[in-house]
């Protein structure tokens, strides 16, 4: 068993103030990763989930079952009757909510702190006496498509990420979507979602959290008591999926019919999030499209009024990140006018050091951002799982912040050269569909 405190001292606007969580973690008999944090000073407590399991963990022709079982394992259990879980929730005074990433796929209840017990009892429930029966899947289904319906289909600039993803990998399954492509699930048989579910719903796959007002010792025992007995499921190997370097530019068009402005976007491969290089970027896209003050929107949208909007973003996961910069023209501006704005600004970025001011300005606002992450037992719950399972560092919760505010303002140079080249990009051109005679 190993117990963790550090504290991490902050220097915002000037004041110095004190940030640690405070939390314990050890390993059942059948694989469970338990971490405890003891808060007692709200009566609220979490309860969460964190599976080790994505779209990346999908067949190339059954995408979307990571995100299916995110709706799936709310149907019921042999315990909970079909359709109960959301009411048994909110009759005892809580909320609840899942999600699912490329990577994990996260499950979580707030309730009340005398409500503990519940909490863990559903999820021991949903791990170990999940229904999976053909009329559950047909319902989750046209939920599904309901929801691919609303947020992708029907959505301006839906299918975005969709085609950035497809163009920029090859071998690794981030290539497809996390909702997936309904044809695959209309496809697929009871018996390959109950596969899915015995592989990657288990114990050696999960890390649970409870965060809040809690007493350890009293925990411990309800734990043990609700999961312990769960059986431990057969070890999971993931292939190595490695992507060869870009070495020419990529250049690819793409079709919405719910939008009338174009878009290009830039898109670059980059590390792991776990990797140091991918903090330094994420610092390079807030400088440079973190609010009206950052230096794209300022140049594109205030300034010269190129751009309707315009950003920068690290879409940043375990495997591959992808650095993306976009944007949207005004007027008559072309969308080759919005590139080579926003190369001149790389182009800055990797000849010259940013200045001491706006350096000074990025470590407050990931100093801030840092204090936000841990105010409420809700998202030191979700960090405490993702920094464990995901970062394989549960402490990164305290001393992430130190990584950030080691960054140099040399190292954003250096990276954004090493990053941010031409040639090791895809440059999409986003526009409306033609119309037809």
């Amino acid at each position: 068993m190993n117990k963790y405190t550090s504290l991490a001292f902050l220097f915002v606007m000037g004041v110095v103030a004190a940030q640690s969580v405070s939390f314990e973690e050890y390993d059942l008999n059948n694989g469970l990763h338990v971490i405890l944090h003891q808060d007692n000073t709200a009566p609220v407590v979490t309860t969460s989930v964190m599976y080790h399991v994505g779209a990346k963990d999908e067949q190339p022709n059954r995408t979307g079952f990571a995100h299916f079982f995110e709706h799936l394992l709310f149907e019921g259990t042999e315990n909970i009757d079909n359709g109960a879980w959301f009411s048994i929730v909110t009759e005892n005074g809580g909320t609840n909510n899942a999600n699912t990433t490329d990577d994990r796929t996260y499950y979580y209840e707030v309730f009340p702190s005398n409500n503990l017990e519940l909490g863990l009892w559903m999820e021991s429930e949903r791990m170990l006496h999940p229904i999976i029966e053909q009329g559950g899947v047909d319902t989750q289904n046209e939920v599904v498509k309901e929801e691919k319906r609303l947020r992708v289909d029907n959505q301006p600039y839906g299918k975005f990420l969709e085609n950035v993803k497809k163009h920029l990998f090859k071998n690794h399954p981030y290539r497809w979507t996390t909702i997936g492509e309904m044809e695959h699930l209309d496809a697929a048989t009871l018996d390959e979602f109950l596969a899915f579910n015995k592989k990657f719903y288990v114990p050696n796959n999960a890390v649970l959290v409870v965060a809040g007002d809690i007493d350890i010792d009293a925990t411990k025992k309800m734990v043990e008591d609700y999961f312990g007995d769960i059986p431990r499921g057969k070890d999971i190997f993931r292939e190595n999926f490695v992507e060869d370097p870009i070495s020419e530019e990529i250049n690819k068009k793409a079709y919405d019919g719910n939008i009338q402005i174009p878009a290009v976007i830039a898109a670059y491969r980059t590390p792991s999030f776990k990797d140091r290089d991918s903090r330094v970027l994420d610092m390079i896209s807030t400088y440079l499209s973190d609010g009206p003050s950052s230096k794209l929107y300022k140049k594109l949208v205030d300034e010269k009024k190129m751009a309707l909007q315009t950003g920068a973003f690290n879409i940043s996961q375990e495997d591959y990140s992808m650095y993306v910069l976009f944007g949207l023209p005004q007027g008559e501006f072309k969308l080759t006018d919005l590139v080579t704005e926003i190369d001149e600004e790389i182009v800055k970025l990797q000849t010259n050091l940013i200045s001491e001011r706006d350096y000074q300005k990025l470590l407050n606002k990931y100093e801030n951002g840092f204090v936000r992450s841990n105010g409420s037992v809700e998202g030191i719950a979700n960090s405490l799982a993702r920094y464990y399972m995901l970062y394989g560092d549960t402490n990164l919760i305290n001393n992430e912040i130190d990584i950030y505010s080691s960054i140099t303002r040399e190292e954003m140079r250096d990276i954004a050269n090493k990053y941010l080249k031409t040639n090791q990009r895809l440059v999409l051109e986003y526009l409306p569909e033609p119309e037809t005679n």
